[in-house]
């Protein structure tokens, strides 16, 4: 059997490299978590059940932040002999920590407010307006931290999603004391609460299920594999190919490797840099390995059922 192996490194050059957000990380994690010490305080002595939640979920948001951080910090390890692609794979890790730790505030804030709900106790109100407000301009400035990176990093996106989350939280809290305060209903606290566990779910849905995916080895969603395939099986010289995978390496680098059956030969190192160029910047794949099969039914990884 006649094969050759091209791994070109000019793909290396990635596109959608990891930007450093370690100082967001820093002002993040620091303001939140003085944060959610005063609110929780704040929360028992206004006898808030929407107050406390928040404090709850904010206190999800540090550990979610802190998780994303090391997260980021182990995918700048180099590689080691037996962790060839180093640890970059921890930032899937911890989008789907953070997917799951958003999910898990989310069943203790409903837990908390239907028991609050069957029995509604006073509010002070203007504290929880006071305290809440804060919350917004806090986690609302934490969440443009990471504005730049949440459409291109799903681990950045998992904390950019914690800071959205709990901003809404804080709206929430601070439109529910305003009606408690001007109505007396002391029943909007706890449905206040409701209300929001609904968006966090509604917002982390997607999260979870990206990063499943990604932690099994799925194609990056924003990849479409037809159009990869079509786009290698219209190479000239290639009659088939077989033994295609698309796979992320973290949550901003995606890996190929492919067998191209060409009956001509070996079609030389500059189409394999040429593949590999055009696979890096039409469907953002850095990591590029083809071997070239000169007939295909010598390779064992011809059949489609071969993994």
């Amino acid at each position: 059997m006649h094969t050759h192996h091209g791994h070109d490194h000019s793909g290396h050059a990635h596109s959608h490299a990891p930007q450093d957000f370690g100082r967001a990380f820093v002002i993040g994690v620091g303001l939140n978590a003085a944060f959610l010490t005063v609110e929780a305080v704040f929360g028992f002595l206004a006898n808030s059940t929407a107050l406390i939640a928040d404090a709850g979920h904010n206190l999800s948001d540090v550990l979610g932040l802190v998780v994303a951080w090391v997260a980021v910090v182990l995918a700048r390890r180099a590689p080691t002999p037996r962790l060839t692609y180093g640890l970059r794979n921890a930032s899937i890790l911890a989008a789907l920590i953070n997917a799951i730790l958003l999910l898990l505030a989310a069943g203790a804030i409903a837990l908390e407010a239907v028991q609050r709900l069957a029995n509604p106790e006073p509010v002070k109100s203007v504290t929880v307006i006071v305290v809440a407000a804060i919350g917004i301009l806090i986690n609302g400035f934490t969440a443009w931290l990471f504005m730049g990176g949440r459409d291109t990093d799903l681990n950045i996106r998992g904390a950019y999603l914690h800071m959205v989350a709990d901003a809404l939280v804080s709206v929430g809290v601070v439109i529910g004391g305003a009606i408690i305060l001007f109505t007396g209903a002391l029943w909007i606290d706890p449905l206040i609460s409701l209300v929001i566990v609904a968006v966090i779910v509604w917002s982390t849905w997607g999260l979870l299920r990206e990063s499943t995916a990604m932690s099994l080895a799925a194609v990056p969603a924003r990849i479409d594999p037809a159009k990869v395939r079509a786009y290698l099986g219209e190479r000239p010289g290639v009659a088939a190919l077989h033994d295609l995978h698309i796979w992320p390496i973290s949550t901003t680098e995606t890996a190929l490797t492919a067998h191209l059956v060409m009956p001509g030969g070996h079609p030389g190192d500059a189409f394999l840099s040429a593949i590999a160029d055009e696979l890096k910047h039409r469907f953002g794949i850095g990591h590029v390995t083809v071997q070239i099969d000169i007939d295909a039914a010598a390779c064992v990884l011809a059949s489609e059922s071969a993994v």
